[in-house]
């Protein structure tokens, strides 16, 4: 892919996540595409695996939106760089609703191959989202 094509594909993607177009989000991996997030807590493999952890997101933030402020590509590596927001809809990690908001910087970085995503890496502050939504407390200082 060109560097123009990369910037388009991720561009229509950002679209798609926060249109929450699931199938869209899952036509842009390989079927054998593994994806590691610290939402599962290690790795998704497989076109299916990986929509189900976008469903999964989406029914525990309804309201996430997530923005790129910069991106990085090197060939059919690509490296995004930007925040997510959201507010606990009560479907994550099984409490209840709590209603409160995060906003994390975020980091992915892909791996590309054919114009698809077969690797990706979701790099964020888990620990600083489970405080922000009240699922850790954290001791002052």
């Amino acid at each position: 892919m060109t560097r123009d094509e990369v910037t388009a594909f991720f561009m229509r993607r950002l679209d798609d996540w926060n249109r929450r177009d699931i199938e869209a989000l899952g036509r842009d991996y390989t079927e054998d595409a593994v994806v590691y997030s610290p939402f599962v807590g290690g790795s998704a493999s497989g076109r299916v695996a990986i929509e189900e952890l976008s469903r999964t997101f989406f029914a525990a933030f309804p309201d996430a939106r997530l923005q790129w402020d910069d991106t990085l590509i090197d060939g059919d590596r690509v490296m995004m760089i930007g925040r997510l927001r959201a507010s606990d809809a009560g479907r994550f990690m099984g409490l209840a609703p709590a209603g409160r908001s995060f906003d994390i910087p975020y980091v992915s970085l892909y791996e590309m191959k054919d114009g698809l995503i077969v690797h990706e890496r979701r790099i964020y502050d888990f620990t600083g989202m489970l405080v922000q939504v009240g699922a850790l407390r954290a001791k002052p200082l």
